[in-house]
Protein backbone atom coordinates (compact mmCIF):
# COMPACT_ATOMS: atom_id res chain seq x y z
CA UNK A 1 0.00 0.00 0.00
CA UNK A 2 1.44 3.35 -1.05
CA UNK A 3 1.80 6.16 1.42
CA UNK A 4 -0.59 9.06 1.00
CA UNK A 5 0.61 11.88 -1.22
CA UNK A 6 2.12 14.81 0.68
CA UNK A 7 -0.07 17.77 1.48
CA UNK A 8 0.66 20.80 -0.69
CA UNK A 9 0.55 23.99 1.34
CA UNK A 10 1.41 27.65 0.85
CA UNK A 11 4.29 29.08 2.87
CA UNK A 12 3.81 32.80 2.38
CA UNK A 13 6.30 35.52 3.28
CA UNK A 14 4.47 38.75 3.99
CA UNK A 15 5.77 42.29 3.45
CA UNK A 16 7.73 42.20 0.21
CA UNK A 17 8.38 45.88 -0.46
CA UNK A 18 8.79 46.84 3.20
CA UNK A 19 12.58 47.19 3.03
CA UNK A 20 15.52 46.07 0.87
CA UNK A 21 16.62 43.61 3.56
CA UNK A 22 13.19 42.01 3.74
CA UNK A 23 13.06 41.77 -0.05
CA UNK A 24 16.51 40.17 -0.30
CA UNK A 25 15.70 37.50 2.27
CA UNK A 26 12.40 36.62 0.62
CA UNK A 27 13.96 36.32 -2.84
CA UNK A 28 16.74 34.10 -1.53
CA UNK A 29 14.28 31.70 0.08
CA UNK A 30 12.10 31.60 -3.04
CA UNK A 31 15.08 30.78 -5.24
CA UNK A 32 16.07 27.95 -2.88
CA UNK A 33 12.58 26.45 -2.82
CA UNK A 34 12.00 27.38 0.83
CA UNK A 35 8.97 29.62 0.11
CA UNK A 36 6.24 29.31 -2.50
CA UNK A 37 4.36 32.57 -1.98
CA UNK A 38 4.96 36.18 -1.09
CA UNK A 39 2.64 39.15 -0.85
CA UNK A 40 3.72 42.57 -2.04
CA UNK A 41 3.12 45.80 -0.15
CA UNK A 42 2.66 48.28 -3.00
CA UNK A 43 2.72 51.25 -0.60
CA UNK A 44 6.07 50.16 0.85
CA UNK A 45 9.29 52.10 0.25
CA UNK A 46 11.11 49.19 -1.44
CA UNK A 47 8.90 48.50 -4.46
CA UNK A 48 10.97 50.24 -7.11
CA UNK A 49 11.48 48.80 -10.58
CA UNK A 50 14.69 46.95 -9.67
CA UNK A 51 13.11 45.28 -6.63
CA UNK A 52 10.09 44.14 -8.62
CA UNK A 53 12.25 42.88 -11.49
CA UNK A 54 14.38 40.94 -9.02
CA UNK A 55 11.27 39.32 -7.53
CA UNK A 56 9.99 38.33 -10.97
CA UNK A 57 13.36 36.73 -11.71
CA UNK A 58 13.33 34.78 -8.44
CA UNK A 59 9.79 33.55 -8.99
CA UNK A 60 10.57 32.49 -12.56
CA UNK A 61 13.07 30.00 -11.11
CA UNK A 62 10.48 28.42 -8.82
CA UNK A 63 8.09 25.75 -10.11
CA UNK A 64 5.22 26.88 -7.89
CA UNK A 65 5.44 30.34 -6.40
CA UNK A 66 2.52 32.75 -6.15
CA UNK A 67 2.72 36.53 -5.90
CA UNK A 68 -0.07 38.27 -4.02
CA UNK A 69 -1.11 41.75 -3.00
CA UNK A 70 -0.51 42.63 0.66
CA UNK A 71 -3.19 45.30 1.02
CA UNK A 72 -2.10 47.92 3.52
CA UNK A 73 -4.42 50.16 5.53
CA UNK A 74 -2.47 50.81 8.74
CA UNK A 75 0.26 53.20 9.89
CA UNK A 76 3.06 54.06 9.39
CA UNK A 77 2.13 53.79 5.73
CA UNK A 78 0.28 56.37 3.66
CA UNK A 79 -2.69 55.95 1.35
CA UNK A 80 -2.30 56.14 -2.40
CA UNK A 81 -5.62 57.99 -2.80
CA UNK A 82 -5.81 61.70 -2.04
CA UNK A 83 -9.08 61.76 -0.13
CA UNK A 84 -8.69 58.72 2.08
CA UNK A 85 -10.20 59.10 5.56
CA UNK A 86 -9.62 58.71 8.42
CA UNK A 87 -5.91 59.45 8.55
CA UNK A 88 -3.56 60.54 11.30
CA UNK A 89 -0.79 62.91 10.33
CA UNK A 90 -1.14 61.92 6.69
CA UNK A 91 -0.81 58.23 7.52
CA UNK A 92 -3.34 55.44 7.84
CA UNK A 93 -4.68 54.88 11.34
CA UNK A 94 -2.68 52.64 13.65
CA UNK A 95 -3.85 49.03 13.75
CA UNK A 96 -5.83 49.29 17.04
CA UNK A 97 -7.59 52.46 15.93
CA UNK A 98 -8.58 50.99 12.56
CA UNK A 99 -9.95 47.87 14.21
CA UNK A 100 -11.88 49.93 16.77
CA UNK A 101 -13.32 52.17 14.07
CA UNK A 102 -14.46 49.11 12.12
CA UNK A 103 -16.04 47.49 15.16
CA UNK A 104 -17.92 50.74 15.88
CA UNK A 105 -18.87 51.03 12.20
CA UNK A 106 -17.21 54.40 11.81
CA UNK A 107 -15.40 53.61 8.56
CA UNK A 108 -16.58 54.49 5.07
CA UNK A 109 -16.42 51.27 3.00
CA UNK A 110 -16.56 53.25 -0.26
CA UNK A 111 -13.41 55.20 0.66
CA UNK A 112 -11.65 51.97 1.66
CA UNK A 113 -12.79 50.31 -1.57
CA UNK A 114 -11.39 53.18 -3.63
CA UNK A 115 -8.00 52.89 -1.91
CA UNK A 116 -7.91 49.14 -2.42
CA UNK A 117 -8.74 49.46 -6.11
CA UNK A 118 -5.77 51.80 -6.50
CA UNK A 119 -3.52 49.31 -4.67
CA UNK A 120 -4.71 46.52 -6.98
CA UNK A 121 -4.04 48.78 -9.98
CA UNK A 122 -0.54 49.54 -8.67
CA UNK A 123 0.17 45.81 -8.42
CA UNK A 124 -1.04 45.28 -11.99
CA UNK A 125 1.20 48.11 -13.20
CA UNK A 126 4.20 46.52 -11.49
CA UNK A 127 3.64 42.93 -12.58
CA UNK A 128 1.57 43.27 -15.75
CA UNK A 129 -1.21 41.11 -14.30
CA UNK A 130 -3.55 40.72 -11.35
CA UNK A 131 -2.24 39.10 -8.15
CA UNK A 132 -2.58 35.36 -7.58
CA UNK A 133 -4.05 36.02 -4.15
CA UNK A 134 -4.69 38.90 -1.75
CA UNK A 135 -4.13 39.24 1.98
CA UNK A 136 -3.68 42.13 4.37
CA UNK A 137 -0.99 43.80 6.44
CA UNK A 138 -1.77 43.22 10.13
CA UNK A 139 -4.77 41.17 8.92
CA UNK A 140 -6.73 44.33 8.13
CA UNK A 141 -8.65 42.51 5.38
CA UNK A 142 -10.54 40.66 8.15
CA UNK A 143 -11.72 43.76 10.04
CA UNK A 144 -15.41 44.72 10.12
CA UNK A 145 -16.35 47.10 7.29
CA UNK A 146 -12.91 46.63 5.72
CA UNK A 147 -13.68 43.03 4.74
CA UNK A 148 -16.65 43.91 2.55
CA UNK A 149 -14.68 46.60 0.70
CA UNK A 150 -11.77 44.19 0.35
CA UNK A 151 -13.87 41.36 -1.09
CA UNK A 152 -15.60 43.72 -3.50
CA UNK A 153 -12.23 45.00 -4.74
CA UNK A 154 -10.96 41.44 -5.21
CA UNK A 155 -14.07 40.47 -7.14
CA UNK A 156 -13.64 43.45 -9.45
CA UNK A 157 -9.86 43.63 -9.87
CA UNK A 158 -8.70 40.03 -9.43
CA UNK A 159 -11.68 37.69 -9.90
CA UNK A 160 -9.48 34.60 -10.20
CA UNK A 161 -7.49 35.33 -7.05
CA UNK A 162 -7.99 33.59 -3.74
CA UNK A 163 -8.02 35.49 -0.47
CA UNK A 164 -6.40 34.72 2.86
CA UNK A 165 -8.51 34.01 5.89
CA UNK A 166 -6.87 33.56 9.27
CA UNK A 167 -8.93 30.80 10.88
CA UNK A 168 -7.28 27.56 11.99
CA UNK A 169 -8.47 24.12 10.90
CA UNK A 170 -8.25 22.49 14.32
CA UNK A 171 -10.57 21.23 17.10
CA UNK A 172 -11.58 23.89 19.62
CA UNK A 173 -9.53 22.32 22.43
CA UNK A 174 -6.34 22.76 20.41
CA UNK A 175 -7.16 26.35 19.47
CA UNK A 176 -7.36 27.60 23.04
CA UNK A 177 -4.41 29.29 24.70
CA UNK A 178 -3.08 31.43 21.83
CA UNK A 179 -4.83 34.82 22.12
CA UNK A 180 -3.62 36.24 18.81
CA UNK A 181 -4.64 33.15 16.87
CA UNK A 182 -8.01 33.00 18.65
CA UNK A 183 -8.60 36.63 17.70
CA UNK A 184 -7.93 35.78 14.05
CA UNK A 185 -10.25 32.76 14.31
CA UNK A 186 -13.08 35.04 15.44
CA UNK A 187 -12.53 37.66 12.73
CA UNK A 188 -12.16 35.00 10.04
CA UNK A 189 -15.51 33.30 10.67
CA UNK A 190 -17.47 36.26 9.28
CA UNK A 191 -14.85 36.80 6.56
CA UNK A 192 -15.27 33.23 5.28
CA UNK A 193 -19.05 33.59 5.24
CA UNK A 194 -18.81 36.73 3.14
CA UNK A 195 -16.20 35.24 0.81
CA UNK A 196 -18.39 32.20 0.18
CA UNK A 197 -21.34 34.45 -0.53
CA UNK A 198 -19.23 36.37 -3.06
CA UNK A 199 -17.95 33.08 -4.56
CA UNK A 200 -14.33 33.99 -3.80
CA UNK A 201 -11.94 31.16 -2.99
CA UNK A 202 -9.99 31.16 0.26
CA UNK A 203 -7.45 28.97 2.05
CA UNK A 204 -9.03 26.17 4.10
CA UNK A 205 -6.64 26.55 7.02
CA UNK A 206 -4.15 29.03 8.43
CA UNK A 207 -1.14 29.01 10.74
CA UNK A 208 1.83 31.18 11.59
CA UNK A 209 0.40 33.60 14.14
CA UNK A 210 2.45 33.97 17.31
CA UNK A 211 3.59 36.65 19.76
CA UNK A 212 6.50 38.25 17.91
CA UNK A 213 7.41 40.42 20.90
CA UNK A 214 8.49 37.38 22.92
CA UNK A 215 10.98 36.27 20.23
CA UNK A 216 10.17 32.57 20.55
CA UNK A 217 12.05 29.78 18.79
CA UNK A 218 10.50 29.86 15.32
CA UNK A 219 11.84 26.41 14.52
CA UNK A 220 10.07 24.99 17.56
CA UNK A 221 6.80 26.60 16.46
CA UNK A 222 6.89 25.27 12.91
CA UNK A 223 5.84 21.68 13.81
CA UNK A 224 2.77 23.15 15.50
CA UNK A 225 1.97 25.17 12.39
CA UNK A 226 2.27 22.10 10.18
CA UNK A 227 0.26 19.79 12.42
CA UNK A 228 -3.22 19.35 10.98
CA UNK A 229 -2.85 22.04 8.32
CA UNK A 230 -4.98 20.85 5.39
CA UNK A 231 -4.12 20.69 1.71
CA UNK A 232 -4.01 24.25 0.40
CA UNK A 233 -3.55 25.73 3.87
CA UNK A 234 -1.38 28.79 4.44
CA UNK A 235 1.48 29.36 6.86
CA UNK A 236 2.31 33.04 7.22
CA UNK A 237 5.93 34.01 7.86
CA UNK A 238 8.08 37.15 7.99
CA UNK A 239 11.69 36.43 7.02
CA UNK A 240 14.02 39.35 6.49
CA UNK A 241 17.35 41.01 7.13
CA UNK A 242 17.37 44.01 9.45
CA UNK A 243 18.23 47.33 7.83
CA UNK A 244 17.62 51.00 8.62
CA UNK A 245 14.42 51.12 6.58
CA UNK A 246 12.92 48.20 8.46
CA UNK A 247 13.89 49.59 11.87
CA UNK A 248 12.23 52.88 10.99
CA UNK A 249 8.94 51.30 9.93
CA UNK A 250 8.23 48.12 11.82
CA UNK A 251 8.73 46.73 15.35
CA UNK A 252 9.29 43.22 13.98
CA UNK A 253 13.03 43.27 13.27
CA UNK A 254 15.49 40.67 14.58
CA UNK A 255 12.80 37.99 14.77
CA UNK A 256 12.65 38.20 10.97
CA UNK A 257 16.29 37.10 10.86
CA UNK A 258 15.48 34.16 13.13
CA UNK A 259 12.69 33.09 10.78
CA UNK A 260 15.00 33.43 7.79
CA UNK A 261 17.70 31.35 9.48
CA UNK A 262 15.33 28.48 10.19
CA UNK A 263 13.64 28.49 6.78
CA UNK A 264 17.00 28.59 5.05
CA UNK A 265 18.66 26.09 7.38
CA UNK A 266 19.24 22.37 7.34
CA UNK A 267 16.32 21.32 9.54
CA UNK A 268 13.42 22.84 7.60
CA UNK A 269 13.15 20.52 4.60
CA UNK A 270 13.45 17.34 6.72
CA UNK A 271 10.66 18.71 8.92
CA UNK A 272 8.41 19.14 5.88
CA UNK A 273 9.19 15.59 4.75
CA UNK A 274 8.53 14.15 8.21
CA UNK A 275 5.12 15.83 8.23
CA UNK A 276 4.38 14.76 4.63
CA UNK A 277 4.13 18.33 3.47
CA UNK A 278 5.41 19.83 0.23
CA UNK A 279 5.74 23.33 -1.18
CA UNK A 280 6.19 22.02 -4.73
Amino acid sequence: MNDAAPRRIWLCADDYGLSPGVNRAIRDLIERGRLNATSVMVVGPAVGRDEITALKTAVAKSPRCAIGLHVTLTAPFRPLTMHFRPIDGGMFLAFPKLLRAGLLRRLDPEIIHAELRVQFAAFSDMFGRAPDFADGHQHAQLFPQVRDAFLTAVKEAAPNAWVRQGGRHQPLARRLGTPKAMFLDALSAQFRTRAMRAQIAFNPGFAGAYDFSRSPDFGALMPQFLDGLPEGGVIMCHPGFVDETLVGLDPLTTQREHEYAFLGGEHFLPLLAANKVTLG
